[in-house]
């Protein structure tokens, strides 16, 4: 029996964000070509086609023509249908799959679409097209999310449940393991890009709290990721008077970040919604420090509250709550036995729901139930 054929459409493969789209292609069982719309190679006609029609689709949405930027490179995914005789078509983030999904209705091939944050919540790439993602949900047979209130939204915009999977991207058991909070000194880790979602500012508020209340206490913060607000947040830490005790890593691979992992006493994260609109999926740097075995003070934002058992695996406050998040940050200061308790309870949390072999099985499964006949009856031309 031959393994299924799946054929792969993304925006971008170099992009250090999109880690998790790799560890797809390369952890399905299935027989995988992958097209990447940043991707020209002048030797290679049809992915040279595919990039430059990607790239044009991107110019007409930026200019507002919203019913042409389905077209430049749906035209060149019927193409590839045709080349490859797929089984099925995943398209990685809803705003890629409104450029290519005609395709997949004219060559009547099962679409699923697998959805990770922004692309259900930024306006540019959700808000401002909802009318086009209404018509994709007639279109795709199915769709992968990262968490309920992602899910909510997919029925809010008419797909019916059981044509919808919650899988997390998961954390890998490789790299993420062995940290010791409990002997730790109390240094906490921040771990993510310097955009608004993230809120590393506030992180920083928090922060500064907790060193009003601890200014002999040896804490600290250690700051990984890159991005637009990275100066703001050097410039918060000069103006708060924090230079000596918050440090900016700059950018790390996975192991270098599993390593800081085991030198810390917890995990720190602000996430909130942005001003527009965008929003985490389940944030992936939190199930790392779980598993790691690291207490997790963060926020009830998104998928969030779906891994961290509050008060059991870590501390959850509200969005722009710095008291809440400073307080719960100096429980785990002052309190070494509950850090280590807490990321005791972490690491066996992640380990039976949200590994990486977890989300890979899951999303496996649901692709083989995807049949040739399941994408709705219903017209959707």
């Amino acid at each position: 029996m031959r393994p299924q054929r799946l054929l792969v459409m993304a925006p971008t493969r170099r992009a250090a964000s999109e880690t998790f789209v790799r560890a797809n292609l390369a952890g399905l069982p299935f027989a995988t070509t992958a097209y990447f719309g940043d991707e020209r190679p002048l030797v290679q006609p049809l992915r040279l086609a595919y990039g430059v029609a990607v790239l044009i689709s991107k110019l007409f949405t930026h200019l507002g023509w919203l019913r042409l930027a389905g077209w430049p490179a749906a035209a060149v995914a019927k193409r590839l249908v045709r080349r490859h005789q797929p089984d099925l078509l995943l398209v990685e983030f809803g705003f890629h799959a409104l450029r290519v999904m005609e395709a997949a209705a004219e060559c009547e091939r099962p679409l699923v679409v697998h959805f990770r944050g922004s692309d259900l919540s930024a306006w540019t790439k959700f808000g401002s097209q909802k009318m086009r993602y209404r018509r994709l949900m007639r279109i795709a047979s199915g769709a992968i999310v990262k968490s309920q209130p992602m899910r909510q939204t997919l029925l809010d915009l008419g797909m019916e449940s059981e044509r919808i999977l919650i899988s997390a991207s998961g954390a890998n058991e490789t790299l993420f393991h062995s940290s010791a909070p409990g002997s730790a000194p109390p240094v906490f880790l921040a771990v993510g890009r310097f955009v608004a979602k993230k809120g590393p500012l506030l992180t920083i508020r928090a922060f500064a709290e907790l060193v009003k209340q601890h200014p002999r206490a040896g804490v600290a913060l250690w700051m990984v990721g890159e991005g637009p607000l990275q100066k703001q947040a050097q410039d918060l830490v000069r103006q708060l008077d924090l230079e000596s005790v918050v440090r900016f890593l700059g950018a790390q691979p996975q192991q270098e970040v599993a390593a800081l992992m085991r030198q810390v006493r917890g995990f720190v994260q602000h996430s909130v919604v942005a001003p527009d609109g965008d929003s985490e999926g389940n944030p992936v740097a939190v199930m790392e420090a779980q598993l790691s075995g690291l207490p997790v003070v963060a926020t009830h934002h998104a998928g969030i509250p779906e891994v961290v058992r509050h008060g059991e695996s870590g501390w959850l406050v509200a969005e722009g709550d710095v008291g809440g998040m400073a307080a719960g940050l100096q429980r785990l200061v002052e309190d070494p036995v509950l850090a280590q308790r807490w990321g005791q309870v972490g690491r066996s949390s992640v380990q039976q729901r949200f590994t990486i072999d977890h989300h890979l099985r899951d999303v496996a499964q649901f692709l083989r139930g995807i049949s040739p006949r399941s994408r709705s009856q219903t017209s959707v031309r």
